[in-house]
This record gives structure tokens, C-alpha cells and sequence, in this order.
């Protein structure tokens, strides 16, 4: 029963890294913090992944396409998309957009993988779209055809569909490394893919000081390394399915979070258009009835 401690916490952890995106706000360079980030994570794991990852140099080598395409996916892309996010959007509308990942990896997979789609995933997507029209519109979705968004809401969503892109990829490309060589192999591939981008910064936004340092500190290890780890336990404990509902507790935590360090209104279409789009994400997480069946079957 314990071994629910693990998602969880894993996703109270990510609930603090999209405030921590929202104060990075303004603060430092989106390239800046997603350059530091794998840095500072790569140098803390090197002192236990190195030596093992070297031993496993014959496969990583004839994987590293690949490791180099998911490290750019979760761990430069993703991450940069989400910290320009935070300068116009909301942690609030960030946390739904990204609890949407489940519903979006489940599509990506049919597509992707041919797998073949669920009731549940037509009608769950149908819903949560709505809901997430109905949040970045600000309870207006006809205003979304007359180009009232915030841009921020947009760029999220195209990061949290990155993220079901390198989800299902995973799946799709069996590396045979262990889930640590992987990511450790995936930060050092963001770093490298974010190094000339970083050298692009000026100097005053990729500033290391007392305001920017706790920052990147969360973000390179609580987020980049403790939030991996307690994620993958709970998926060794509770498989992957029963882990993804956690997600859909990401909005309220963050939400929390929001209110108490940032001063975030809860407004009304928060409410009514999360609350819709996270039961769309449920319905297409547990109605697994498929809508065809292959004529073999």
C-alpha cells in the first residue's frame, strides 16, 4: 500500500518544478536554466553512472541515435518550451495542460505504435478537449477562432505532446539499458543539444547568483534526478497504468502551490475547465473497451 508514496511524490515534486518554471520567469533565460539543468544533473550522476555506462559503451554506442533524439524530446525541448510557457501563462493552466501527457501518449501510441484506439480514448479525448479549450480560452472557446489565447497555454500544450512523442518512443525503441544509463545518457545529450543555444545568451540572463541558483538547483536535482527515481519506482511497484492516474493529481497540487508562492487566482474556468479536461483523462485512462478488433482476434 505504501508504494502509492512513490507516484505521488513524484508528482508533488513536478507540481514544484512548474512553480519553479513560473518563477524562473523574467529571472534567467529559458536556454540558460535548460542548459544548467542537465549540466548540474549529469555531474551528480556521473559519481555513480559513469563506470557503469562506460561498461555498457558497445550498446550505447549503437544506440545513441536514439538516446540523442529522446534526451532532445524530454530534457531540451520539453523543458524549454515549458519555461516560455511560464512567461505568459499561468502555473495553474501549465499543471492541466501537462496532466493532459497520459491522454496525449495514449494517442500518440495509436498512431505510432498502430495500436488500436479505445472508446475511451475518443470520448475521454473529446471531453478533455473541450475542457482545455474551455481553460486557455478563459471560458470562451469561440474566442479561440478570433486568436484570444495566450501564447504560453499554446506552447505548453506542443510541449506536453513532446513528451507523449518521447513516451511512446521509448516503447517503441527498446535500448536495453537500465532506466538510469538511459536518462543519465538523455541529460548528457540535452546538454550537448543546449550548449551552443546557451552560448547565445547574453550574459545578464544566464547570470549564476543567489536568485538564479536555487532555481536550477531544483530543477537539476529535485526534478531531474529525485523525481525520476521515485517515478520509476512506483512504476516497478504499480506498473505504468496505475502510475499515469497520478497525473491527474498534478493540477490540484500545483494549483496549491500557486496560491501560496506565487499569489495565482483561482479563477472560475480554472475549475470548470480542468475539472473536464482531467475527467476527460480519466474516462480514456479506464475505459478500455476498443472500438474495433482485428478480424483475427
Amino acid at each position: 500500500m505504501r508504494y502509492w508514496l512513490f507516484p505521488l511524490t513524484a508528482i508533488a515534486l513536478w507540481a514544484g518544478n512548474v512553480v519553479v518554471s513560473k518563477m524562473a520567469s523574467g529571472v534567467i533565460s529559458p536556454l540558460a536554466i535548460t542548459f544548467y539543468r542537465p549540466v548540474l544533473a549529469v555531474f551528480l550522476m556521473s559519481f555513480f553512472l559513469a563506470i557503469p555506462t562506460w561498461r555498457n559503451r558497445a550498446l550505447v554506442r549503437r544506440n545513441w541515435p536514439k538516446l540523442m533524439f529522446l534526451g532532445f524530446l524530454s530534457m531540451a525541448f520539453y523543458q524549454c518550451l515549458s519555461y516560455w510557457a511560464a512567461d505568459t501563462s499561468t502555473a495553474t493552466n501549465m499543471a492541466i495542460i501537462t496532466a493532459l501527457t497520459p491522454l496525449l501518449t495514449m494517442l500518440v501510441s495509436s498512431l505510432v505504435l498502430r495500436e488500436f484506439p479505445t472508446s475511451g480514448m475518443v470520448l475521454g479525448g473529446a471531453i478533455a478537449l473541450w475542457g482545455t479549450a474551455f481553460l486557455i480560452s478563459g471560458g470562451s472557446p469561440a474566442d479561440l477562432f478570433k486568436g484570444h489565447y495566450r501564447i504560453g497555454d499554446l506552447l505548453m500544450l506542443v510541449a506536453a505532446l513532446s513528451y507523449a512523442f518521447y513516451s511512446v518512443l521509448l516503447r517503441k525503441w527498446p535500448l536495453g539499458l537500465p532506466a538510469w544509463q538511459s536518462t543519465y545518457l538523455q541529460a548528457l545529450s540535452a546538454m550537448i543539444f543546449m550548449f551552443p543555444l546557451w552560448l547565445t545568451v547574453p550574459a545578464g540572463q544566464a547570470s549564476l547568483d543567489t536568485s538564479t541558483l536555487p532555481l536550477i538547483f531544483y530543477a537539476g536535482i529535485m526534478a531531474s534526478i529525485v523525481l525520476p527515481c521515485l517515478w520509476i519506482k512506483g512504476i516497478e511497484h504499480l506498473g505504468p497504468n496505475r502510475c499515469s492516474i497520478f497525473m491527474n493529481a498534478l493540477p490540484v497540487i500545483t494549483a496549491g502551490l500557486a496560491i501560496i508562492l506565487l499569489h495565482e487566482q483561482l479563477a472560475w474556468y480554472h475549475l470548470i475547465g480542468g475539472s473536464v479536461a482531467l475527467l476527460g483523462v480519466f474516462i480514456a485512462q479506464t475505459l478500455r473497451i476498443r472500438i474495433w478488433q482485428r478480424e483475427t482476434e
